[in-house]
């Protein structure tokens, strides 16, 4: 998972405006003050990056980096 993990760190660099040293215990919206819309875009990025959807239900418990590595694993499995 720590490939994952870093993926995700890496294309959650550009919306990091506030410098934020990135974990898997991160919490993509609190912890970058990223409002929804943001958070919507990063989700894309995502998405693309590993070509795979991520539904909004799941989206609606995933805060944290491990949390959207977990599911972003568990989406490229079943691809």
């Amino acid at each position: 998972m720590t490939d994952t993990v870093a993926e995700i760190c890496k294309l959650l660099e550009p919306f990091n405006t506030v410098g934020t040293t990135l974990s898997p215990s991160t919490d993509i919206s609190t912890d970058l003050n990223i409002d929804s819309v943001t958070v919507m875009d990063f989700v894309m990025e995502v998405e693309d990056h590993f070509d795979i959807e991520i539904p909004l239900n799941v989206l609606s418990e995933t805060r944290t980096v491990a949390d959207l590595a977990k599911v972003v694993e568990a989406r490229t499995k079943k691809g």
